[in-house]
This record gives structure tokens, sequence and C-alpha cells, in this order.
């Protein structure tokens, strides 16, 4: 959101001191950019959220189409670790799904929520720029007649001018007093409202992290029996591979 003020004709009288609007303007830009700020995080928090689903969602599906390759039949080892690793990858989607629900529930909808205030409060901001104008209209129209001669008639006019004014001054110094004592204490008040729902965050975090490290342990414990390390594995499925290639059916030309 951007605030660009009405350009018009100003009154010979400052009628909004240098120091107020300097005041309102900096406090208005700091709700302008904690507007951006939580539109743009609740929209990474649901990419993200969409992301981690997608990712035990894929896990799921390879490791079903492991448990269906034809070696399984062939090969009771083999059928014993992706039956394994088809339950690991299972249990950690159900994990995945409830930890997306919970910041669902403590994180993106409080940002959602959070994010609907701010039009009325633009309103609030477009309401007093309005009065704003109508005030230096009308201060304009008064020193117009302050400065003609005082006649009669001018001095009526005078005088319905002034009395036109009143109520919008009154009513632009209500509105931009309210502005000014509010807008300071909506910005502090992100603090108290967010806390919560980042603590929520990180709780759900440390919870489907320390269920994860259980379900991969226990699923390294099944699939590793023969303790092999790393580097062990990689020298085998070298040695593996290089025994294919020596066949004649994949030999270079």
């Amino acid at each position: 959101m951007s605030w660009i003020p009405f350009k018009i004709g100003q009154p010979k009288k400052q009628i909004v001191s240098k120091t107020v609007e300097r005041d309102f303007e900096r406090e208005y830009d700091k709700l302008q950019k904690l507007e951006d700020q939580t539109k743009k995080l609740h929209k990474d928090m649901k990419k993200s959220t969409e992301a981690d689903l997608a990712m035990s969602k894929a896990a799921v599906k390879i490791s079903a189409d492991l448990l269906s390759n034809p070696l399984c039949e062939q090969d009771q080892a083999f059928f014993e670790s992706m039956t394994a690793l088809d339950t690991a990858m299972k249990t950690m989607d159900s994990f995945n799904q409830e930890k997306v629900n919970q910041i669902q529930k403590t994180v993106i909808d409080p940002l959602k929520k959070y994010s609907a205030v701010f039009p009325s409060l633009n309103m609030a901001v477009k309401r007093r720029e309005q009065t704003l104008q109508d005030y230096k209209r009308l201060q304009s129209k008064v020193e117009k007649y302050e400065e003609k001669e005082k006649t009669g008639p001018v001095m009526v006019k005078l005088h319905q001018a002034r009395e036109e004014l009143r109520p919008v001054r009154e009513d632009f110094e209500a509105k931009n007093k309210q502005l000014l004592d509010e807008m300071p204490k909506f910005y502090h008040s992100r603090i108290d409202y967010f806390q919560p729902s980042f603590e929520a965050l990180i709780r759900a975090q440390v919870v489907y992290f320390t269920e994860m490290y259980k379900v991969f342990s226990e699923l390294t414990d099944q699939i590793d029996q023969a303790g092999l390390t790393d580097e062990q594995r990689q020298r085998e499925s070298e040695a593996k591979l290089n025994e294919l290639r020596a066949l004649s059916i994949v030999a270079d030309d």
C-alpha cells in the first residue's frame, strides 16, 4: 500500500505542523512495511507447507513403487527392506500432515487474520487525508474573505466560511490525534500477537523432527543388517556397476 496526498492549493496558514506531518508519515510508513512483510510471510509459509506435503507424498509414492518392484517377489531380504521403508514413509507422511495442520492453525491462519486488519487502517488514513483536504480548502476560503474589504456581505460570507470550517477542523484534529495515538500501539502490538505463533511453529518442528529421528533410527536398524559404512556401500555399488558394464550388451561399440 502507498499513501500519496492529493495535490491542491495550499492555504497561507500552516494548519498541520511539519513535525506532526513528519511523525504521521513515519508511523504510517512503518505500518506499510509491516503489511508488506506480513503478506510475504503468509505467502512463504503457505509455500513451505505445500512443499512439505508434496515431499512426504512423493516419498510415499516412491516407497510404494519400490515395494511393487518385481524384485520383491524374488528377494525376501529386499522385500523386507522395502516394506520397512514403505512403513517409515507412511509414518513420516502422517506426522508431516499433523505438523502442517498445526502450522496452519497457529501460524498461517493468524497471519491471514492480521493482514485482514490493514484495509481498515488504510481506509482510516484515507479518510484523514480527505478531511485534511477539506480543511485546507475551507481554510483557503476563510483566508480569501479575510483579505477582502470588510463590507457587510463579505463579513457575512466570512462568518459562514468560519462556521463551515469549524466542524471540519475539529473532525480532522480528532482523526489525526486518533491515528497518531493508535498507529504506534498497533505497530508495537505485533510482538505480542506473533510471538505465540512463532513459538508454536518451533514446537511443531521440534516434535516432527524428534519423531522422524525415531522413525529413521528404527528403519536403519531394520535395513542396515550388514553394518556397512557409506563408503563401503559406494564401493560395493561401483563394483556391481562395473560388472554390468562388462556385459557385452552394454559394451561400447
